[in-house]
């Protein structure tokens, strides 16, 4: 895995073996990250990074100037390479050991983007409830964005509030908003 851009543009991460994640690719992590830097300035969003994993995607941020960033995953392990790499690069990245639907339920703090990359074989009410969570709670700012990664063979289009998607091969970027 590596960083794409940003103050750490190419700097390879390896993560232990051990840990239960499926990285996002760097060719689909390009691609929404295309998409996300014409509609943000990112050293003035926050976001909520959920099924943190690696780290991968909260890396990409805090690489890009984001500064206030939260990583929630159920994992010890990977919560702690995540801390291991942001002391080590200097990112600002508060680790959260939680299950996400547990977290999303009490949490109260409101983010531009919330990012969700749960495991691929989630069933659609899985990923529904991480939409109507955030939606209930109200935990998007205004103009904010929920992104879910998921596999090219779910689809996530009558889910509510669902706005679009996009494909980057096996996976898919399916985007909610208010």
């Amino acid at each position: 895995m590596r960083i794409i851009s940003g103050k750490y543009k190419g700097k390879r991460l390896i993560a232990p073996k051990k840990l239960p994640v499926r990285p996002t690719t760097d060719m689909a992590k390009e691609g929404l990250f295309n998409i996300l830097r014409n509609k943000y300035i990112f050293s003035n969003i926050s976001v909520l990074d959920l099924f943190a994993g690696t780290g991968n995607i909260s890396f990409e941020f805090a690489s890009r100037g984001v500064d206030n960033l939260t990583a929630v995953d159920s994992h010890y392990a990977c919560l702690g390479y995540i801390k291991s790499v942001a002391k080590e690069l200097d990112f600002e990245i508060e680790t959260i050991k939680s299950d996400v639907y547990s977290y999303l339920e009490k949490v109260k703090k409101k983010s531009d983007i919330i990012f969700a990359d749960p495991p691929y074989n989630f069933e659609i009410e899985q990923f529904s409830k991480i939409v109507t969570l955030v939606i209930d709670n109200q935990l998007l700012n205004n103009d904010g964005l929920l992104i879910i990664e998921h596999s090219k063979h779910t689809n996530l289009e009558q889910v509510p509030f669902f706005d679009n998607s996009r494909k980057y091969g096996g996976s898919v970027f399916s985007f909610f908003k208010y």
